[in-house]
């Protein structure tokens, strides 16, 4: 698995500023001002997400792994689809009816009226292949490779064709979804190649017959060094991404992005260090340009992930749902400062299939799957993608660095004002997360007993304080390593029970403003309102000062500040006239 730490970002008004001055028991500064310098808001901070579901919809002519439709009018409402939005294309579940036309058609076109909603909107379609229709595949399953690579290839041109050259929709083209899992693909690593090179030669002979660029990437691995027989972060060489770069560069395929998973409960999951002292990140660039020749800013994108410590049902995507709604703008701060160019969550709807035994809770809904009929609810994710639709257009270049485990602050440009993203995630995992990104720093020796360690239930008890490091014959490395980790759990023990305060100051704002401040904490976690639990009226005609702001754990606050125009009385007693004059001292 992956994480990471570089950057910081905030937003503002014509060019803000932001500084934080921190130390972990005294209040925290934040610093808002107009006079600093701007960037354009990076694409990776849009509500991005996988429409993916196992809703109501019992008929075949739904999309099964779609989310309800329902619940996409109420995302087209609320944010819309100007981000990027990753959708499950089923050619096995597409195939399935073939012998009943009406109902094939009705089918693709509900995948092609989301599609077109997106497109028109702006976004872009992360369009997953996948699904091995019957009688093509090795294997009577959709997880199985093909046998007949050109029956394939024509069949998934057809439909790129269609949707990319005829409707001219905008869509990237993802070739099949974690090939490295047997859950998902029944074949080995060369199998999974042979398939992607059919999708990229069908997309050239489309560019070249059609003129315009489709884009097609992969391989949308569980975790960036995985590969289907199994690998590890101490050889990453031999991760299915490397292995589809060089396939790529020796047929000269198009690879127009590279896609994988992350799911954790590490905000900074992109943040593993490597052997090659690199992150992930930074070794997948490096791979691209200096080994393969590929475009140094092919985009990378993380096009899965969720809060996850491993379990199917977790309370903190449900009836604790407000902790996940704080990870959010955590992680996606950390895989910015990562330099990940896009991320898409995973997903809008709860799966509940028990056909295929898959039970999840990882939607920003929930649904009830016996209910005669639909019956679901938002959770208090939901309103973070809301939260994140209000960000201005531009972002701050930070002038200074956050050196916080917990706080995570965003300002931006808004026409009239500025909107500020505060969250508060404690990761509760946070020394196991330590040590597992930096193993890949150890020695053979030392990972050895790192690992006796661990088998030995010993781990466990250091981490409780049951064990002292100091009675451990363990080099001095790795004992430094241990201690870091505890040092981050107690400090994320304490925080888990206490508040912050931050105080924030807005700088260079001449006028009246708007002040509304919304509120994600622990008060609600379903069907939450998207109302301000704060308004009020400030006046920034010198530097303002606001807070403390008390912040919770496992909380989000968004700071909308809106431009007033203070109207000013002027009414004037009216001029008496010589003869009204007169005629009052009658």
């Amino acid at each position: 698995m992956s994480k990471l730490k570089i950057l910081i970002f905030g937003f503002a008004f014509f060019a803000f500023s932001l500084t934080l001055l921190f130390a972990q028991d005294s209040e925290v500064k934040f610093t808002l001002d107009a006079a600093s310098p701007t960037i354009p808001l990076p694409k990776i901070f849009k509500p991005n997400i996988d429409l993916s579901g196992r809703g109501f919809n019992r008929t075949s002519s739904w999309p099964q792994s779609l989310a309800d439709e329902k619940i996409l009018e109420k995302w087209k409402n609320d944010i819309g689809f100007s981000g990027i939005y990753r959708i499950q294309y089923n050619l096995w579940e597409i195939n399935q009816l073939a012998k009943d036309k009406a109902s094939q058609n009705k089918l693709l076109d509900n995948y092609e009226k989301v599609i077109k909603n997106i497109s028109d909107a702006g976004g872009t379609v992360i369009l997953d292949i996948f699904g091995t229709p019957a009688g093509l595949g090795e294997v009577l399953d959709k997880k199985s490779p093909p046998w007949d690579l050109k029956a394939f290839k024509e069949l998934v041109k057809n439909h790129i064709s269609n949707l990319s050259c005829q409707k001219k929709y905008n869509i990237w083209y993802e070739v099949w979804s974690a090939p490295d899992l047997d859950e998902f693909f029944l074949g080995r690593k060369q199998e999974y190649l042979n398939l992607y090179r059919q999708v990229a030669e069908a997309v050239k002979e489309l560019e070249t017959e059609a003129k315009i660029h489709i884009p097609v990437g992969g391989p949308s691995v569980s975790w960036w060094f995985q590969n289907p027989d199994g690998n590890n972060i101490m050889t990453v060489e031999k991760s299915l991404i490397y292995e589809l770069m060089k396939f790529c560069y020796s047929y000269r395929l198009p690879l127009d992005f590279i896609s994988w998973h992350s799911y954790s409960t590490n905000p900074g999951a992109e943040g593993e260090i490597t052997k090659y002292k690199k992150t992930a990140v930074k070794l997948v660039r490096d791979w691209l340009t200096d080994y393969f020749n590929f475009d140094k800013n092919t985009p990378l994108i993380v096009d899965e992930w969720n809060y996850d410590s491993g379990m199917n049902m977790l309370p903190e995507r449900y009836e604790n749902s407000f902790v996940c709604a704080s990870y959010i703008p955590s992680r996606i701060k950390k895989m910015y400062e990562a330099g990940l160019d896009y991320q898409v969550y995973f997903c809008l709807e709860d799966f509940y299939n028990k056909k295929e035994g898959v039970t999840r809770n990882v939607g920003a809904f929930w649904l009830d799957p016996e209910a005669s009929e639909y019956k679901g609810e938002p959770k208090s994710i939901y309103n973070v993608f809301r939260m994140l639709k209000y960000l201005g257009n531009n972002m701050l270049s930070p002038t200074s660095k956050i050196d916080d485990e917990f706080l995570s602050m965003v300002a931006t440009k808004t026409e009239d004002g500025a909107v500020i993203i505060i969250s508060n995630y404690i990761d509760p995992d946070i020394a196991k997360n330590y040590i597992s990104k930096n193993i890949a720093t150890l020695n053979d020796r030392e990972r050895k007993l790192l690992m006796n360690l661990i088998r030995a239930n010993k781990l466990e008890k250091i981490i409780a304080r049951q064990i002292d490091i100091s009675s451990l014959r363990l080099s001095a490395k790795l004992k430094a390593l241990l201690k870091k980790a505890l040092e981050l759990n107690d400090l994320a023990n304490k925080f888990k029970s206490s508040n912050r305060n931050i105080r924030l100051e807005i700088k260079n704002f001449p006028g009246y403003y708007s002040y509304q401040k919304y509120t994600l904490d622990s008060s609600c976690s379903t069907n939450c309102a998207f109302v301000p639990s704060e308004e009020k009226e400030i006046d920034v005609t010198d530097t303002y000062q606001e807070g403390p702001l008390s912040i919770s754990p496992y909380s989000v606050n968004m700071i909308i500040l809106k431009k007033e125009i203070k109207q000013v009385d002027k009414t004037v007693s009216e001029p008496q006239t010589e003869e009204k004059v007169s005629d009052s001292t009658k």
